[in-house]
């Protein structure tokens, strides 16, 4: 591990940082929520469906499949750096463009067992499968670390699970800026299962669960305010695997995302569901050539291109 500090004592205004930093994001745009989700339809429990493409009969040059709507419209540019342009902007810009996100549901424990912590993370994903690695983003420096942080640095293993809609609840209210000491576990009703190479309980209800042991850490810095630290990235290795038994396959290396069904970061304060999929075989050059030669699209590469 790198650049990762001594276990830092707890910070007893940890929990009103957060509430002013939310405070500042704005991140919920209703000002009544309960009554503008009353009026929307109600849960659909459908099942995962395949459908086709929207352009099945797609041939090599035809570019994008919205009939050219897309070039009618210009861009703006964007300096994240724009003198008296807010960072905050630049966070709330990016989670409502990188979509969606995959959610990584960290339960930690310190080293002595005195610290536990569920929280859910969108700055999250799998990089690579041998050895199995992910990344975790936190946000503020090692001095502002969270209960997660502190307790993976402390102790440094995690367990990662993967959110679905049985639970999405429970999960979404571990964010909620609770004093320090009180349990997550117990605030949502989730149910701690033991773990085999890790101390930090996997969530029992999650279908799939990844055993995690950090690898390094890296502080990073702002550019806007020279010397404020803003995020820590974690680098995790996947240790052990935990896949429900409805969910995965004879050989153990397919999960069903009809049984997973999981959920996914948008922007704001919104959740996206994984309903439908589409299959696109990956192109294999001979056959590709076969079209795209006679149509005149083998060219060596130019400017721009």
């Amino acid at each position: 591990m790198s650049g990762e500090p001594e276990q830092q004592k707890h910070d007893p205004t940890a929990h009103e940082q957060m509430m002013d930093g939310e405070k500042q994001v704005k991140r919920n745009p209703h000002g009544n929520f309960k009554e503008v989700e009353g009026s929307r339809p109600k849960w659909n429990d459908g099942n995962f469906d395949f459908t086709q493409t929207k352009n099945p009969s797609w041939k090599p040059g035809q570019g994008a499949n919205d009939g050219g709507e897309a070039l009618k419209h210009s861009h703006v540019e964007i300096d994240p750096y724009q003198e008296g342009r807010p960072a905050v902007f630049n966070y709330k810009l990016l989670i409502s463009a990188i979509i969606p996100r995959p959610i990584g549901f960290l339960s930690t424990r310190s080293k002595d067992g005195s610290s536990t912590n569920l929280a859910p993370y969108s700055f999250f994903q799998v990089f690579n499968f041998d050895p199995p690695v992910f990344v975790v983003g936190f946000s503020g420096g090692f001095e502002k670390a969270k209960d997660s942080l502190k307790n993976l640095v402390d102790s440094g293993e995690c367990c990662i699970n993967i959110i679905s809609e049985h639970y999405i609840e429970a999960a979404n209210a571990t964010s909620v800026n609770a004093p320090y000491g009180t349990s997550e576990w117990a605030l949502t009703g989730l149910t701690p299962a033991p773990c085999t190479d890790v101390k930090a309980s996997r969530v029992k209800e999650a279908i799939f669960s990844v055993e995690g042991k950090l690898m390094e850490t890296k502080e990073l810095e702002s550019k806007a305010t020279p010397g404020k630290k803003t995020g820590v990235l974690a680098i995790i290795e996947g240790v052990r695997f935990w896949a429900r038994e409805d969910a995965i396959n004879e050989d153990r290396n397919l999960i069903d995302p009809d049984v997973l069904r999981p959920m996914s970061r948008l922007g704001g304060i919104t959740y996206g569901r994984l309903r439908e999929g589409i299959e696109l075989p990956r192109p294999e050059w001979s056959e590709f050539e076969k079209e795209a030669e006679p149509a005149g699209l083998v060219q060596k590469k130019a400017e721009g291109q």
